[in-house]
């Protein structure tokens, strides 16, 4: 059976944030959203919406596009520097000093 677009994009997010051993808690204040928006819109009692999905893909620093294509996807399109290393986080570019 094939995912709905709601389930691609939630499953991408989930993806992304274990790929880069971030939490909902970081991504909500990316967002400017509190934690339990985003868990709303993870458990699909809110839709993400498609500014949300620019803003997650922003985040991420991947097309939005991949992140509607799904886990494998939006996985596959992280940069290795986002991506997370045995016990280090890796943080966002933007909360790098520049």
């Amino acid at each position: 059976m094939r995912m709905t677009l709601a389930e691609c994009v939630r499953s991408a997010v989930a993806a992304l944030l274990h790929a880069t051993d971030e939490s909902q808690t970081d991504l909500a204040a990316a967002l400017g959203v509190s934690q339990a928006q985003v868990s709303r819109r993870q458990a699909g009692d809110a839709p993400w919406s498609l500014g949300d999905c620019d803003a997650v893909a922003a985040y991420f620093e991947i097309d939005v596009l991949d992140l509607m294509a799904g886990p494998a996807r939006a996985a596959e399109a992280l940069l290795d520097a986002r991506r997370r290393t045995l016990g280090r986080r890796v943080p966002a570019a933007s909360q790098v000093e520049q």
